[in-house]
């Protein structure tokens, strides 16, 4: 159960993906996040793409928390 998060991590991929909606440049993301490589974030955005439903969801519950 739970939010889907990067390979290796406990960072959930909706975030990366309101940061990115929000502005946020895959470099800004690389700083902010340093333990991501570019792949991680190649992948991530796959997994957005293939579970739109499920990213829209986690960043709604997210933001009304």
């Amino acid at each position: 159960g739970g939010d889907a998060t990067v390979v290796r991590t406990r960072i959930p991929i909706w975030i990366l993906e309101k940061a990115r909606r929000e502005g946020a440049s895959e470099a800004q993301l690389l700083t902010m996040y340093p333990v991501l490589r570019a792949e991680d974030l190649a992948s991530a955005w796959s997994y957005v793409r293939s579970h739109v439903e499920e990213i829209e969801r986690a960043i709604r519950n997210n933001e009304a928390a």
